[in-house]
């Protein structure tokens, strides 16, 4: 059961697959399987003996998609510490709040440093360390460690199912983000479920998308490729560019890719404008971490022919939850989610009861990939695990095929007077206006219905279009109640950090503006 470790799985793959690649830096250089694994086993002993690091350690990690992020991240949880990796675009005030909540021991950044981060460690007394991968010996340094006097520090400490590992902290639609440790067992649970459902193999390569400091980018793309074999390419920038995306694509013989909406609408926007002169045969395009208007999803499907599976999944959970299956396992629902993977799944309504399918009520799971606990929270592990399933804070319902529609977070529902109204619904048909590039709709306080809906839209290039032609598109093709009382057209729609739309955030970006037609 490859011991139930990630680092297990890891090291036995590396065995199979020795001289296999397993990551590129796009036009830089290729690790194999064998010399990735030896790597780690040198930075996990300098972490040890030259950095002091001892089981239970937290090491916060903030670093652009680089090799020596993938590398410093699997050195430590080989270390049996804990990694916290952090957005690199944080101010010294974020920086401070996650390293002291997470109770790091130690900060590590690229070779180039952090300014912001380092003024935080410094004010909290955390050492700092950088790292650098020498392209002449491809051997790392850690700037705490005499790489002379380091030996195998580490060949004694065995991996443990219950060791922490991962250290992250939630996005949620909280305004205080929940800490969510993550085991060995919790990671290497989510790799297998991500492997089975894609059928992720030794031939298989993608190009990684989404920053790795995020559950996604770090799970879906880069360690579930790792754990099953096949090779994952970061881009030379160290992060997403359009424009290199297909060329990186096409010179690693990618087969998938994963994303969130936004990145995938740049993807055909850019496809629109510019197309490649060909697409590489993708196996299927996977797309997760906010909902995927069906309109985008055959948009995708018809620029790029492979099938687009949307799935669902958050930090609680290691990621993944539920996913659409490939063709030769089952029809792909557009709107819908897919079936649950490796876990179990109910739909329960306030008192805890399962509801029957086509009923809608709170999505619940349960399985060996999802956390045991938020950190010190002792009142949100109440709520969270009540009726001993982990509440996801969803709502949804299970169709007779098991497949799963979300209709939206309980706390962003729309309650218009009494009438619930699922945001989803309303971007959904947004989005199927032939001149709108993107678009969210959101709540916002209204004296006389206690919430009305608004939305903003961002629209195609070259288009002229108005708040009016967007209200009068919505009264043809929604109730009157859910027609968004005023439309914002914007130009841009603040993201967070993951390229993700949070709809509190946009319901404060537009909340005292005047919509423009």
């Amino acid at each position: 059961m490859d011991s139930d470790t990630l680092t297990g799985l890891l090291k036995k793959v590396a065995g199979k697959f020795p001289d296999q690649r397993a990551l590129s830096v796009s036009g830089k250089f290729d690790l194999t399987h064998a010399r990735l694994q030896e790597l780690i086993e040198r930075a996990a002993s300098r972490l040890v003996s030259g950095a002091g690091i001892v089981p239970g350690d937290v090491v916060a990690l903030t670093f652009p998609n680089a090799v020596e992020f993938v590398i410093m991240f699997m050195a430590v949880i080989r270390a049996r510490a804990t990694a916290a990796p952090l957005n690199a675009a944080y101010t010294a005030e974020e920086f401070e709040f996650y390293l002291s909540d997470s109770g790091s021991k130690l900060l590590i950044t690229s070779h180039e440093g952090n300014a912001a981060a380092q003024a935080a460690a410094s004010k909290l007394s955390i050492p700092h360390a950088t790292a650098a991968l020498s392209a002449a010996d491809s051997d790392l340094s850690l700037s705490v460690a005499n790489s002379d006097s380091v030996v195998d520090s580490v060949a004694e400490l065995v991996n443990d199912p219950n060791d922490v590992s991962l250290f992250l902290h939630t996005s949620g639609t909280t305004s205080r983000p929940k800490g969510v440790p993550l085991t060995q067992l919790n990671l290497v649970s989510s790799v297998r479920n991500i492997r089975s459902v894609y059928k992720l193999s030794e031939s298989d390569s993608t190009v990684i998308v989404l920053p790795l400091f995020h559950v996604h980018g770090l799970l879906a793309g880069l360690l579930s490729s790792l754990g099953a074999g096949g090779a994952v390419t970061l881009p030379a920038a160290g992060r997403f560019s359009a424009s290199t995306f297909w060329g990186d694509m096409k010179k690693y013989n990618a087969t998938w890719y994963t994303a969130v909406p936004t990145i995938h609408q740049i993807i055909l926007d850019r496809h629109s404008s510019t197309p490649e002169s060909y697409y590489p045969k993708l196996r299927f395009i996977r797309s997760c971490s906010a909902s995927l208007a069906p309109v985008i999803l055959s948009r995708l499907e018809e620029a790029f022919g492979a099938p687009v599976l949307e799935a669902y999944a958050m930090t609680e959970a290691t990621h993944l939850m539920c996913s659409n299956p490939l063709p030769e396992d089952g029809p792909h629902k557009p709107g819908s989610v897919g079936k649950p993977v490796g876990q179990e799944m109910a739909i329960l309504n306030e008192k805890g009861e399962t509801q029957e399918p086509n009923n809608n009520g709170e999505v619940c799971i349960r399985g060996p990939n999802v956390t045991k606990g938020y950190k010190n929270n002792p009142e949100a592990n109440k709520t969270a695990f009540e009726f001993g399933w982990f509440h996801t804070g969803d709502l949804g319902f299970l169709d007779s095929d098991g497949y799963l529609h979300l209709v939206g977070r309980i706390k962003e529902l729309i309650n218009r007077g009494g009438e619930k109204i699922s945001p989803i619904e309303v971007d959904a048909v947004l989005i199927s206006h032939p001149d709108v590039a993107q678009a969210v709709a959101f709540g916002v306080p209204d004296d006389k219905y206690g919430e009305e809906i608004n939305s903003a839209v961002i629209p195609r290039e070259g288009s002229n279009l108005t708040e009016e032609d967007v209200r009068a598109f919505c009264k043809k093709n929604l109730a009157a109640f859910k027609v968004p009382k005023k439309v914002f057209i914007t130009d841009n729609l603040p993201k967070t950090a993951t390229g993700k739309i949070q709809r509190r955030i946009v319901a404060q970006h537009f909340l005292n503006q005047t919509p423009s037609s």
